[in-house]
Parts: C-alpha cells; sequence; structure tokens
C-alpha cells in the first residue's frame, strides 16, 4: 500500500463536543471529503455502527474505512476484560478492510471537560507504567491476531502526551504496540514531530496531520485553556494553514506506506470544512511530492 490522503470527521463535527459542527450531516461530510478528493475517512459520531450499513454509505461516496478512535482503561480494567469489550469495535474495523485499530487511554483524560484545564492533565507515576505496558501489549497483541495493527494515538489531556509519556510507552510495550504519529498533538505535547517520526520510524504505522496555529496555541497556554477551550479557539487548522514544517516530518520516514490522515478541529462560523480540508490535502500533495512518496496524484 502506498500512501493515501484520508480524512477524520472532525474536520466537519466534533465527537468531544457533539454540539460543535453538529448541524453538518453526515452526508455533506462524506460529500465534501469526497470533492475534495479525499480517499478514505476515520469514524465519528454519526457514521452508522454495524457493517453493512457503514459499508454502504462510504461506498455511495467512493470512500473506505480508515479506522476509528477506541478508548481504553487500560488502568481501570485488566487486558482481558478490555479484549472483550473491544471486540464489536474491531469486528466492524476488520470486515470493512481497516488496516489499523486507534486506540488512546481515557480512563481519567481530560480532553473532553471543557471545564478542566490542559494544566491538569492525568500524569502516571513511574512504578505505575509497567503495568499499564503489559496489559496494552496484551491488547494490542489481541488485534494483532486478528489481522490489524494497533496503534496508540498520543493525545493532549491524557496520560501519554508529552515526549517523555510516548517514549514510556514506547520502551515499555511490544512490538505489537505501533505509533500514530499526530502532528499536532506532539508538537502541542512537547514534541518535535519530525524527531519523533525520526526516532519511532520503525513503529509508525499510522499518521494524523494537523496543524497548529502558534499564536493561539500560545495563547491558550497562557490562560491555560482546557483542550476543548482550545478547540473552539481554532488553535489547530489543517497542514499548509499553520506552523509545522511537514517536509522535514514525512523526510524522517521514508518507507512509509498507509494512511494520511487530514484533522482539523475549528468550528468558527466562517471556517469551511470543505475549504480547509481541500487546502489541506492540496498542501500535503505538494510536500509529499517533494519528499518523494508521491508522484501521481494531482491537486483537487
Amino acid at each position: 500500500m502506498a500512501i493515501r490522503i484520508g480524512a477524520n470527521p472532525i474536520i466537519w463535527s466534533n465527537d468531544d463536543m457533539p454540539s460543535l459542527g453538529g448541524d453538518i450531516s453526515l452526508e455533506t461530510c462524506l460529500s465534501e471529503a469526497r470533492e475534495a478528493g479525499i480517499e478514505g475517512m476515520e469514524l465519528g459520531n454519526k457514521f452508522p455502527t454495524t457493517a453493512s450499513e457503514l459499508g454502504t454509505v462510504l461506498a455511495s461516496y467512493g470512500l473506505e474505512l480508515i479506522s476509528g478512535w477506541y478508548s481504553t482503561e487500560l488502568l481501570v480494567r485488566s487486558a482481558e476484560e478490555e479484549i472483550e469489550r473491544m471486540q464489536p469495535h474491531l469486528q466492524l474495523l476488520k470486515a470493512l478492510g481497516a488496516p489499523v485499530f486507534i486506540a488512546a487511554e481515557t480512563s481519567n483524560a481530560i480532553h473532553s471537560d471543557v471545564s478542566i484545564p490542559l494544566s491538569r492533565r492525568p500524569v502516571l507515576a513511574e512504578k505505575e507504567w509497567p503495568e499499564f505496558a503489559r496489559r496494552m501489549t496484551l491488547m494490542a497483541d489481541a488485534v494483532a491476531a486478528a489481522g490489524l495493527d494497533f496503534v496508540y494515538h498520543h493525545h493532549m489531556g491524557t496520560v501519554v502526551q508529552s515526549r517523555q509519556d510516548i517514549d514510556a510507552l514506547m520502551t515499555l510495550t511490544g512490538s505489537s504496540v505501533k505509533l500514530l504519529l499526530d502532528t499536532g498533538h506532539a508538537l502541542w505535547g512537547g514534541s518535535d514531530p519530525a524527531e519523533l517520526a525520526k526516532v519511532y520510524r520503525d513503529r509508525i504505522r499510522h499518521v494524523h496531520v494537523k496543524d497548529l496555529r502558534a499564536v493561539k496555541r500560545a495563547k491558550a497556554d497562557a490562560e491555560d485553556w482546557s483542550f476543548l477551550q482550545a478547540i473552539m479557539g481554532d488553535v489547530f487548522t489543517v497542514p499548509g494553514d499553520g506552523c509545522i514544517d511537514y517536509g522535514k516530518v514525512f523526510a524522517e520516514i521514508p518507507d512509509y506506506s498507509g494512511w494520511v490522515v487530514l484533522e482539523a478541529e475549528q468550528y468558527s462560523e466562517e471556517v469551511s470544512p470543505l475549504t480547509y480540508v481541500r487546502m489541506g490535502r492540496n498542501y500535503l500533495i505538494n510536500i509529499l511530492s517533494q519528499t518523494g512518496h508521491l508522484s501521481c496524484l494531482r491537486a483537487s
């Protein structure tokens, strides 16, 4: 599989605060994604949850299923309990040929609570990491046995946010735990996305590309916003409209093959999702062509 460009429906409507973009229908989301040249979609809260219905809807727009977020609670559940709980989601992804299973620990996460500032995000004590990593590895082993890559999504407001957190996760988990490189969450969490790509290139199996508006991110930090306040403040945007050098990022993963997924949670009335997804895709095509990842896709 060569690199393909997909999108996450949070460009259109938010999962953690459904009122943001709540008036935008699934049909509008999928039709605009296809109009912009997107080839596949990740799941969102407006998508059907059965394989037959989901497959029919996506096929009607010429789109493939890439994956979908799964919230683990391995700090409060055993690996065996989580493996049983994940089965409906895993089987849905498998039935539609999704290559990766996206997971993030959320048992004590704050990213979906507008009232809690990011400075109060949960942090694991050193003694807690080995057991968390052991459970994560067992879960990833089960996903791998089903034929999908288990990719961990480091995320603001969770226990895997900082560069130190990411290193602990990658060091303590087994090889079945792969990394989802999210450029926006990496930079905001204190990592250099290009350095992450270089260090963990052999374990990166999925890439999310969201950019940051540096001035708005600085305001969010200075005023200690919650993650959802930052979303409403348009801290995130698509590649090409922010401060991340994507040429440097992709130069560090020359052999990457898989999906590159556009994201940008921004819901101001003046923001057109179609305009931004098209902008992000066209920018990506130029960057990926320059880094040798793409040679024949045209701009939309």
